[in-house]
C-alpha cells in the first residue's frame, strides 16, 4: 500500500515537472551541455582523431602513449604526439575534432587578443598567410593565442565537474547529519560511553586514511579521463567507512568495561541544530576565499571546501522531512516489528525524505559553480594551468577591449546557472503538497 502511494506520488512529481516548461526545458539543455562536457576531448582537441602517415594509420587523439613510432626506409621516427604540431605536418590523410585546438595551447600567429571578425594568420613552411577556414579561431583568442571556443568546450567539464563533486559531498554531510538530527530527535539517541568515544576516534582517523593519504592518488585521478578520479574517490569512501563500521564494533567491546558501559540519552537534534546555525551563520564565501587563499590550488581542494561549507540547506531540509515522516504510521510498525534504528532510517524513511533535499542540491550545485568561477576570477583556487570559465572572464578582465573573453565565459556561466535554478524551482512546485492536495 504504501509503496503504491509512493509510485503515485512519484509520477504525479514527474508530470507537474513536465507542465513547468522553463524548467523541462532546462533539463536539455543541461542534458546538452553535459554531453559537451563528456566528450570535450573529441569535440576540441589539436591532435587529430584519425592520421594516416608514411602509409601507417594513428590515433594521436585517442592514443595514451605521447610517442608514436612510425617506420620508415632508413629507420624509425619517433613522434611526440602531445609537442608535435599536426597541423604543420605533411600527412596522407587526416580527421580533425570539430574545433581544431586544445584549452591551453598557444598559437602566437594570433596571439594578444584576436577577435573573432579580425584578420587571422596561419604559419605554414615558414610564411604567415590568411588563415584557412578549417583552422579559424571562431570565437577569437586570449592573450597568448589559445582558442576561446577550447576553452569554453573544457571550461563546461570542469565546471560541471566540481558542481556534481562539490555537492556530492554536501549531500553526504548534509543527508546524515538531517537524518540523525530528524529521527534521533532529543528523546530516541541512546549511546554508551564506549560507542561514543570510539566514533569520535573513528572519525577523525577514517578522514586520514580515507581522504588525506588519498590526497595524490585522488589528484592523479582527476587528470585521468578514463574516470579514475570517480574510483579513486570510491575508493576513499570505502575505506572511510569501513574504518567508522571498525571502530563502531570496537565501541561495543569497550562497553565491557564497567564505566564505559554506562548509556546516557544524547540530544541528537539539538547538538547538530546548533552545528548547522553556526555553518548558517559564518561567511560562508569570505571563509572560502580565505581556506583557498592559503590552500595549494587544485580542483580537489575547490571541491572540498565547496562541499564542506555548502551542506547546511540540505541537513535542514532531511531534519525537517525525517521530523514529521517518523511519527508516521509505518515507522512506527517497523519499530514495533523490531528492525534495527538504521534500517528504519536507511530503507524506510531516507527514500521518503529525501525528495525535498532535490531541490536544494539543484540550487547547491548553481551556487558551487558560481563559486568555482569566482575564485578563478580572482586568481585562486584552481591551478592557473587549468582553462575555466571563471579564468577566462579574468583574462578578460585585464583587457577590457576583449569583449569576447567577457560576454561568452558569462554567458555559459549565465545559461547553467539559470538552467540550475529553473529546475530547483520547477523541483519546488512539483514537490509542493498542497498541488497534491
Amino acid at each position: 500500500m504504501v509503496a503504491t502511494e509512493q509510485n503515485r506520488f512519484r509520477n504525479f512529481t514527474w508530470k507537474q515537472f513536465k507542465k513547468n516548461k522553463p524548467a523541462f526545458f532546462s533539463l536539455y539543455v543541461l542534458t546538452f551541455i553535459a554531453v559537451i562536457a563528456l566528450l570535450a576531448p573529441l569535440l576540441a582537441n589539436d591532435r587529430p582523431l584519425y592520421v594516416k602517415y608514411r602509409g601507417e594509420k594513428f590515433f594521436p587523439a585517442f592514443s595514451w602513449n605521447k610517442l608514436i613510432e612510425v617506420k620508415t626506409d632508413s629507420g624509425a621516427e619517433v613522434i611526440n604526439s602531445t609537442a608535435v604540431d599536426w597541423k604543420q605536418m605533411k600527412l596522407d590523410d587526416v580527421v580533425w575534432a570539430p574545433v581544431v585546438y586544445s584549452p591551453g595551447k598557444s598559437d602566437y600567429a594570433n596571439s594578444n587578443f584576436v577577435s573573432p571578425r579580425s584578420e587571422q594568420k596561419f604559419l605554414k613552411d615558414g610564411k604567415l598567410i590568411s588563415m584557412p577556414s578549417r583552422f579559424c579561431h571562431w570565437l577569437g583568442t586570449g592573450s597568448r593565442g589559445d582558442d576561446l571556443i577550447a576553452g569554453l568546450i573544457h571550461g563546461a567539464r570542469i565546471s560541471l565537474t566540481i558542481g556534481f563533486i562539490s555537492m556530492f559531498i554536501a549531500t553526504l554531510i548534509g543527508i546524515i547529519i538531517g537524518i540523525l538530527a530528524g529521527y534521533f530527535g532529543d528523546d530516541q539517541l541512546l549511546i554508551s560511553r564506549g560507542k561514543l568515544f570510539a566514533i569520535m576516534i573513528g572519525i577523525l582517523i577514517a578522514w586520514f586514511y580515507g581522504f588525506q593519504i588519498r590526497s595524490n592518488m585522488l589528484a592523479a585521478g582527476l587528470h585521468n579521463q578514463s574516470g579514475g578520479f570517480l574510483f579513486q574517490l570510491l575508493m576513499s569512501i570505502l575505506i572511510f567507512s569501513a574504518i567508522l563500521i571498525l571502530f563502531f564494533q570496537l565501541g561495543k567491546l569497550m562497553e565491557r568495561l564497567p564505566w564505559l558501559n554506562k548509556t546516557f540519552l544524547l540530544p541528537a537534534d539539538t547538538i547538530l541544530s546548533r552545528v548547522i546555525e553556526i555553518f548558517v551563520s559564518l561567511p560562508i564565501f569570505l571563509l572560502i576565499i580565505t581556506i583557498a587563499a592559503i590552500s595549494t590550488p587544485s580542483l580537489i581542494n575547490v571541491m572540498i571546501i565547496i562541499g564542506l561549507t555548502n551542506w547546511t540547506g540540505i541537513a535542514r531540509l532531511t531534519r525537517a522531512e525525517m521530523l514529521r515522516i517518523r511519527k508516521l504510521e509505518y515507522i512506527q510498525s517497523a519499530q514495533a516489528l523490531g528492525f534495527t534504528s538504521w534500517r528504519i532510517m536507511l530503507r524506510h524513511a531516507l527514500p521518503n525524505a529525501f525528495a525535498p533535499a532535490l531541490i536544494s542540491i539543484s540550487f547547491g550545485v548553481a551556487n558551487a559553480i558560481l563559486i568555482e568561477s569566482s575564485l578563478s576570477f580572482i586568481g585562486i583556487g584552481v591551478p592557473p594551468t587549468i582553462t575555466t570559465w571563471g579564468s577566462l572572464i579574468s583574462e578578460g578582465r585585464e583587457n577590457l577591449h576583449a569583449w569576447w573573453m567577457i560576454v561568452f565565459p558569462g554567458l555559459c556561466i549565465l545559461i547553467t546557472v539559470l538552467a540550475y535554478n529553473l529546475i530547483g524551482e520547477g523541483l519546488r512546485d512539483a514537490l509542493d503538497p498542497k498541488l497534491k492536495n
